[in-house]
């Protein structure tokens, strides 16, 4: 999120203490999510003003703290809002600093708003981190389809109020046209590309959400596409088909970057060793951010997006208020407002950050869709119906901590 909104790095162990304890607690008696005391957007309008409202989010995107600073930050305060970009290095410590609240009894925490998706929010769901029934008051909120798949379940978890939509991503491979001269267009055909050209092909290791859900594609193409494998996680299940997958990964493991013998451990260091040439693919979530590194002489002139037959990986990230908020009613403001079609559409620009919107331009009126009609094209990525067909749907967040300790014990330490 992905760039998601949710990247994976260590943290303080005494936090992540406080946090397993407070979830040992909740598998047995989950705290009932906070419900919200306003019974009309008036209302919370009059509660917002004045507010100071802390939006905890991933900080190394450059484009999204830009978008943030100079576009969502003045737009709030506008509305009376005082929005502050806290940046975070990882999700989890938003939703560690959160269950540790929640565990000493605070009710005006340091966190009021949360970039968030996938397995952060399922876990901090279970747990009662979550203020809940609270996105049916946005007004901007009738904009979006509510029977969008996307916007009704994050990672197999039923939203149900607790998380208002932010934007939408495409799982995305990219790669130089200048040394890659036949690309393939499948995920078993770019396996076998990496087999066949030693060294110039890599990926994240997981933990790192980009390496993640490569994984996840790959399992995928491996059970014969991603209807052979059930989105909810079960034990026989993973046991059953999940040896193929680290069978290939093993077997392509020789044929990677420095042999396989490490990995990058971020997205952040694949792109880097792309942009330096050492590669030859790159992958990310978050396709936009291409057309500005292209147009910066970032990447090279060449990028273009590998298109796959059998799609690839969509999601959706959100904007979560915990319960341990004293600014609600501002966090709520906020969320409606990133839900609008100017922020929307200023947020959808390449130039600006390149996110694809959640709204249904199906309930816009005219001045609203000429709004996106009227952002440029870019000459790198396509647009989002075109990444965006025969797109697979994520599996459960529960698969994700199993696939990655799997590989970790499978394929790094049993190379």
């Amino acid at each position: 999120m992905r760039r998601s909104s949710s990247r994976s790095v260590r943290f303080g162990s005494i936090i992540a203490s406080a946090a397993a304890a407070l979830l040992a607690f909740s598998a047995c008696s989950a705290p009932a999510p906070a419900q919200q005391g306003f019974d009309s957007w008036d209302q919370v309008t009059a509660a917002a003003k004045g507010q100071t409202v802390r939006l905890w989010m991933y900080g190394g995107d450059e484009q999204g703290n830009a978008y943030v600073d100079k576009t969502l930050i003045p737009g709030a305060a506008t509305l009376g809002v005082t929005l502050q970009r806290v940046p975070v290095a990882d999700t989890k410590d938003a939703l560690n600093r959160v269950l540790t609240e929640i565990q000493a009894g605070t009710r005006d925490g340091n966190v009021d708003l949360v970039w968030v998706n996938g397995d952060n929010f399922g876990t901090g769901k279970q747990a009662g981190a979550w203020s809940c029934g609270w996105t049916s008051l946005l007004p901007n909120m009738v904009l979006t389809n509510p029977t969008d798949p996307l916007l009704a379940n994050d990672f197999g978890t039923p939203v149900q109020g607790c998380e208002a939509p932010w934007n939408k991503a495409q799982f995305t491979i990219a790669y130089n046209s200048a040394t890659v001269s036949e690309p393939p267009h499948t995920l078993a055909g770019l396996l076998d590309w990496a087999q066949k050209h030693p060294g110039r092909f890599t990926y994240p290791a997981p933990p790192d959400f980009t390496g993640s859900v490569f994984t996840r594609e790959v399992l995928d193409s491996v059970s014969g596409g991603y209807k052979n494998v059930p989105l909810r996680f079960d034990q026989k299940t993973f046991d059953r088909i999940t040896p193929a997958l680290y069978g290939r990964l093993k077997e392509l493991a020789p044929s990677l970057w420095r042999q396989g013998k490490t990995y990058p451990k971020t997205s952040a260091e694949l792109n880097a060793l792309y942009a330096g040439g050492q590669v030859d693919f790159t992958m990310t979530y978050g396709p936009a951010e291409l057309t500005k590194l292209v147009a910066h002489g970032t990447y090279p002139a060449a990028t273009k997006v590998l298109t796959l037959t059998e799609g690839t990986v969509g999601n959706a990230s959100f904007l979560a208020i915990p319960a341990t908020s004293g600014h609600q009613a501002g966090a709520m403001v906020v969320a409606n407002l990133a839900l609008s079609p100017q922020q929307q559409a200023a947020k959808a620009d390449p130039r600006v950050w390149g996110q694809y919107t959640v709204l249904d331009t199906a309930r816009l009126d005219a001045a609203q869709r000429a709004l996106f009609e009227k952002l440029p094209q870019s000459p790198v990525v396509p647009s989002y119906d075109v990444l965006s067909h025969n797109a697979n749907p994520e599996l459960s967040a529960a698969w994700v901590p199993a696939l990655d300790d799997a590989w970790r014990r499978l394929v790094l330490a049993g190379r």
